[in-house]
């Protein structure tokens, strides 16, 4: 098949798993493009996209698409149809909110299906959610084929947007077999690492207070802080009003694998996620795993999922993080059976599958659409102007 991905940003997990997704299908014969935002990018995720560009048979594509809608979109629908029509794809796999506006709105041409994975930003957008929710009304009806990440996501979806219009499957993040290796500690870990996003949706601040509330207890842990982001310039502000400007350091973003070796245990403490990919990298390499109880994660953690806390809870938080110090040998258990869990059910290799056999399915149906005779409409019986 010829598949062309389209989305904004080339950062975070949205990114990983387009990269994941490109790399699997083209591993398995087939012919890949990609059209990506060409505004600044984290340096990690250039580097990826230089590695990756030689394989994408059919081109990496940048150019300007901005987050909020615009006039500028106009310009970006044109460059998607020309680019569905200079490569020929026979599949539009749109990603994220603007990424799927953009796979659905572009003339279609030969293209046999549009696909779209929400990834759930705009879903869970609390400011900006209203005109998100809006756009998605207008346009579900332009997609053939609905893919989400999680189980979580899809209800969501249906709740606030309504039921997809096209073919609609869950299909999984995953983790590649080389992230199933244990994890030797760097020499300056702390007690506890943070990785992602320094976004209040996060739960940096909870996380916070949580571990300046443990220090009152006598507690004294000590944590690293990792990722980018608007607010962290106000997190940092908050680990000195609390005290924490020694126990707490912050760095900028790294390779996922780098950062699990800077703490004994992971804390994602966020208020609201679909199914990230810090919680299966952490539990595939093994990491102890302290999380809130939000999106798609209880679908991660399965039989363990009463070890969540309830997210914006700071004492439940604290807890959580002293039963892992405090009783190393359940800590053991659980993160043997969460380990085995996510290497068994949650792999690239299941995710890549499961995402090629959608697009065969909903083109198959397509086909079969499109091959059928047009049926003359029946008359009406009953209107202003049958007679009875």
């Amino acid at each position: 098949m010829k598949i062309l991905h389209v989305l904004r940003a080339p950062v975070g997990g949205l990114f990983r798993h387009v990269v994941d997704l490109a790399q699997g299908q083209i591993e398995r014969g087939h012919e890949v493009g990609m059209i990506v935002d060409s505004g600044a990018a984290q340096r990690l995720s250039e580097e990826k996209l230089t590695e990756l560009a030689p394989k994408l048979a059919l081109g990496l594509s940048r150019f300007r698409i901005f987050r909020q809608p615009g006039p500028a979109d106009l310009g970006a629908i044109w460059h998607v149809a020309r680019c569905i029509r200079t490569t020929g794809a026979e599949i539009v796999h749109g990603h994220g909110a603007k990424g799927g506006a953009l796979a659905r709105l572009a003339p279609a041409g030969q293209a046999l299906v549009r696909a779209y994975t929400p990834h759930g930003g705009s879903l869970h957008d609390a400011v900006g959610g209203r005109i998100s929710i809006l756009l998605e009304r207008m346009l579900k009806r332009r997609g053939q084929l609905y893919l989400f990440e999680s189980a979580y996501s899809h209800d969501v979806f249906c709740r606030k947007v309504g039921a997809p219009a096209g073919m609609a499957r869950i299909v999984h993040n995953g983790v590649r077999k080389d992230e199933c290796e244990p994890i030797a500690l760097a020499a300056d870990a702390t007690d506890i690492v943070y990785l992602g996003e320094m976004r209040l949706l996060k739960g940096v601040d909870v996380l916070l207070d949580a571990l300046a509330h443990l220090r009152r207890r006598g507690q004294r842990l000590t944590a690293t802080l990792i990722g980018d982001g608007a607010d962290a310039a106000m997190f940092r502000a908050k680990a000195d009003a609390l005290g924490l400007t020694g126990p707490v350091s912050f760095r900028s973003a790294m390779p996922t694998r780098k950062a699990l070796a800077l703490g004994q245990m992971v804390v994602v403490p966020s208020r609201a996620e679909s199914l990230p990919y810090v919680v299966l990298e952490a539990a595939a390499a093994g990491k102890p795993l302290v999380a809130t109880n939000v999106g798609g994660i209880p679908e991660v953690m399965g039989p363990l999922a009463q070890r969540l806390v309830p997210p914006d809870d700071v004492g439940a938080l604290a807890r959580a993080i002293a039963s892992v110090v405090d009783d190393p040998a359940a800590t053991v258990e659980a993160t043997n059976m969460l380990r085995a869990r996510v290497q068994k059910e949650f792999s690239v290799d299941v995710m890549v599958d499961a995402v090629l056999s959608a697009y065969r399915q909903s083109r198959a149906l397509q086909e079969k659409r499109a091959s059928e005779p047009v049926r003359p409409a029946k008359p009406a019986v009953g209107g202003p102007f049958t007679s009875r």
